[in-house]
């Protein structure tokens, strides 16, 4: 956590919820301020509308039925009465009544012509202060004007509504927890798995692959990266050790023919053994030899098919002619074994898009596979079939070999392709690193084939080589 915060990054909790308090906050305000805005133009317009109806009230008080502007006795009662009624502070309120000359008949507070010429503007319509605000209403009688009831009032009073603005700001601050609440537990929501993930991920990078990620989620999308998460890790555990497992059969299988060679070369240098025996010595030694050649050769091929620094190339081969070729050639390296090999071809020129040298490696593999399962007491049949499948949804050239042989346990089918992997009779029959079919299926499926196991018992195995013809279209080549 130190080293984080040195770097200047924070928690995803306090980072989002600052964020999303600030947006929050922004927002409110700015709906805050439309409102008061909205609040004091509505609180003017409602008092400017009760100034004039009292305004309207004391000019029918004050006029005479004659039309005369008379004061009543009781007026400063009516008015302290009217202002009580309307919810208006007299403090804040000047009332001045003129007659057709503009002589001050009465005023509230008490005030002079000369202190009204002051404030008003010569035709009473307007303060000449403008923190404040004339509302008058003029006295009529048939149509002549007699004089005017104005109402002084400051701008402040017919805006201020502190009963509104409390309400405002209760509200606001309300929205401002209840907004704030709900982003803190939101991200601490989905902040909490993405820290245990965090920390999982840590342990895992330490080498430790035993996490327990306790997290119980109802959003899918954190279920599904819990549950993907717990997988990978368990995935790993599994892959941590076959890595060690398969290094550590890897690392026997290439030390027994090193230390045969060692062992048998000592013997012809020590003179152990006879000139006869030391050229049989000499013999197993070179076959040993050639054993781990192999082994070798394929961990190196695998390792560069992986890095994909394996060069294949997309030629166009006349398949029949090239696996009859590798046929007749590796028959020959193997005269000195009993058995039949039997090649069957298609009878006409099947043309494939692919590398010669690679499925030479296929086949040679899989031929030598055929002769490994060979039965003591049941001579060995090997059979090489080429078929053309075209139809509608797709058309490749099927290269089969079956043999025989021991076969493969029905418990073992499902890994035989899995790298490293190598059977309990293998193990104790053949020494070998488990790569040949990984590398084959490898290789297969690099020139847009695959290789698939057909059949297999106790009578044989059938190995099925597919690879799209050269008329084939690229969809039908990746399919």
């Amino acid at each position: 956590m130190a080293q984080g915060m040195s770097n200047g990054q924070i928690s995803i909790l306090t980072y989002w919820t600052i964020r999303y308090f600030a947006i929050l906050c922004v927002s409110l305000a700015i709906i805050a301020l439309s409102a008061m805005y909205w609040i004091m133009d509505a609180t003017m317009n409602s008092r400017l509308k009760t100034a004039g109806l009292l305004g309207q009230e004391i000019v029918d008080r004050v006029v005479t039925v004659d039309g005369q502007i008379s004061i009543p006795a009781d007026f400063d009662k009516l008015l302290n009465s009217r202002f009580a009624y309307f919810n208006i502070n007299k403090q804040e309120l000047s009332l001045i009544i003129t007659n057709s000359q503009g002589e001050v008949v009465f005023s509230r507070p008490e005030l002079s012509g000369r202190e009204v010429e002051g404030i008003l503007s010569d035709d009473f319509t307007y303060a000449r202060d403008k923190r404040f605000m004339a509302i008058t209403t003029p006295i009529f009688r048939r149509g002549q004007l007699q004089g005017q009831v104005t109402l002084l009032q400051s701008k402040r009073s017919l805006t201020y509504s502190p009963n509104e603005i409390i309400l405002v700001a209760v509200l606001l601050l309300t929205l401002i927890l209840c907004g704030w609440l709900t982003l803190y537990l939101l991200s601490r929501k989905l902040s909490d798995p993405i820290r245990k993930v965090a920390g999982s991920a840590m342990q895992i990078a330490n080498g430790q692959y035993e996490v327990d990620l306790n997290v119980k989620t109802r959003e899918r999308e954190i279920h599904e990266l819990v549950g993907s998460f717990k997988n990978m890790a368990i995935r790993l555990k599994q892959l941590e050790d076959w890595r060690e497992l398969s290094l550590a059969g890897v690392t026997h299988e290439l030390k027994t023919p090193i230390t045969s060679i060692k062992g048998l070369l000592m013997a012809v240098r020590e003179g152990v053994v006879a000139k006869e025996e030391a050229e049989e010595f000499l013999e197993i030694a070179l076959k040993e030899t050639d054993r781990l050649e192999r082994m070798v050769a394929d961990l190196l091929n695998y390792n560069a098919f992986s890095s994909g620094s394996l060069e294949v190339r997309e030629d166009r081969i006349e398949l029949e002619n090239l696996v009859s070729e590798i046929v007749y050639q590796w028959r020959l390296g193997n005269e000195h074994n009993r058995m039949t090999v039997n090649f069957q071809g298609t009878g006409e020129a099947v043309t494939v898009i692919g590398d010669a040298l690679r499925l030479q490696q296929i086949m040679v593999n899989l031929l030598n596979n055929a002769l490994q399962a060979a039965v003591p007491g049941r001579p060995l049949r090997i059979d090489i079939c080429l078929k053309t499948i075209r139809d509608k949804s797709e058309s490749y050239i099927s290269v089969e070999v079956s043999d025989n042989g021991s076969g493969i346990p029905r418990e073992e089918q499902p890994h035989i392709f899995e790298r490293f992997y190598r059977g309990e009779r293998k193990k104790r029959v053949i020494r070998g690193l488990g790569l040949g079919l990984t590398l084959s299926r490898l290789l297969a499926r690099s020139q847009h084939g695959e290789l698939t196991l057909g059949r297999s018992c106790d009578t044989g195995s059938t190995f099925m080589l597919k690879l799209p013809w050269a008329g084939a279209t690229a969809k039908e080549r990746r399919s």
